[in-house]
């Protein structure tokens, strides 16, 4: 049994998470709930790996090796169904960079790109950071989870001349694991309208019972005409840090546009320790990563009960996948930036604001799971002290 219930210091190692709160806020003591990785310690056969290869001295350039590309694909047939074969992977040192090459390689500068709002925040900066024209489509939210208005995006895609859809699934921050048949009424959007499809997959492994992940191009055959599938180790075994990702392109005209662009930006060559981890971690860590979702589970559920009973006027999305969860302050009637600062102040806990994720995420937060539980009910028990007297709007 893996102990996740063990506190691992993660001050002054560098950490995003950790050590960029104090300089940010100028608040000492802060709990972070923000950064989107976990506070455990990476598998062992991870740590292994790695430790083996810095213990050989030489760390020159690196081939990729058969046998990481047959771990790819068996962890993707036997996890989600899904088939690629070794010529239609390609790697990327993240899903983030990916999408700007995907950007670069299909549209053109003032070309029309579609994201759901709210989104992960980074797809609106990289569309609008490679001159192309943002539009944002709002997600409904109907019995306490976000849906997708299909009439409304299909007029967008006509009225806009979308070209590009970025497709975030499972959703971040809402937690939805898009259904088979939503899936199926994107791609025959697209495929009617000629809009390519980008599928960010990085959540993939990250999903509760009785949901079921399902990959774009497994929905229909033809779908992998249109779409690229991007995705990677990272998330699943925490190890952001090592700088790899995976894309999956099926289509020849589609791997081999993205593949001059990859060339054109200098982007080909992948960490080494990259390669090393991820094969150790689809080879040898599933039973951390089936330990890993029940601890999660199990923390999504505390979370959502805590907020029942202690924090009523706080609404959220019990999420189906990753370990986020959206939360709706609006009930108080705070501003975005009073929202925030009271959650700093008076609760000294860092979320993210909802507002960098689009329009429609105001006046809500996402608070990141994927911690010791000790940590997690202190964060919470802060919360609901400061909220405590709140008054409602």
């Amino acid at each position: 049994m893996i102990n996740f219930d063990k506190v691992h210091p993660r001050l002054n190692t560098n950490s995003v998470k950790w050590d960029t709160i104090a300089k940010t806020y100028k608040e000492e003591n802060l709990l972070p709930l923000w950064v989107a990785d976990m506070d455990f310690l990476a598998p062992e056969p991870v740590k292994k790996a790695l430790e083996k290869a810095v213990a050989q001295g030489i760390y020159g350039y690196s081939t990729i090796p058969d046998s990481l590309l047959e771990s790819i694909i068996d962890w993707q047939q036997r996890r989600h169904g899904y088939t690629i074969n070794k010529e239609a992977i390609l790697f990327n040192s993240g899903v983030v960079p990916s999408i700007a090459l995907a950007i670069q390689s299909y549209t053109q500068e003032g070309d029309a790109v579609l994201i759901h709002d709210p989104v992960y925040h980074p797809f609106a900066h990289v569309v609008k950071n490679n001159q192309r024209t943002l539009i944002q489509e709002p997600l409904l939210e109907k019995d306490g989870r976000f849906v997708i208005d299909f009439d409304a995006m299909e007029r967008t895609i006509i009225e806009k001349k979308v070209k590009l859809f970025l497709l975030c699934n499972p959703h971040n921050p809402g937690g939805r694991v898009w259904t088979k048949e939503e899936l199926l009424a994107i791609g025959r959007i697209c495929q009617k309208h000629q809009v390519i499809v980008v599928s960010d997959e990085i959540h993939q492994d990250i999903v509760f019972a009785p949901n079921h992940f399902v990959s774009f191009q497994t929905v229909e055959p033809n779908f992998a005409d249109f779409s690229i599938i991007l995705t990677s180790a990272t998330k699943t075994f925490n190890l952001a840090g090592i700088k790899n990702s995976m894309v999956f392109i099926k289509d020849k005209t589609l791997r081999s546009q993205f593949s001059k662009t990859q060339e054109r930006n200098v982007q080909g060559e992948i960490n080494t320790f990259g390669l090393i981890a991820t094969e150790a971690a689809y080879r040898e860590s599933e039973e951390w990563l089936e330990e890993l979702l029940s601890y999660l589970e199990a923390n999504r559920t505390f979370v959502c009960d805590f907020l029942t009973d202690q924090l009523p006027t706080v609404s959220f999305q019990k999420p189906e996948g990753t370990y986020l969860i959206w939360l709706d302050f609006s009930a108080y009637g705070l501003t975005d930036n009073q929202l925030h600062r009271k959650l700093i102040k008076e609760a000294s806990v860092v979320l993210n604001q909802g507002s960098i994720f689009g329009p429609h995420g105001s006046h809500h937060m996402r608070l990141n799971f994927a911690c010791p539980k000790e940590l997690l009910e202190k964060a919470l028990n802060q919360i609901a002290a400061a909220f405590k007297d709140q008054p409602i709007d």
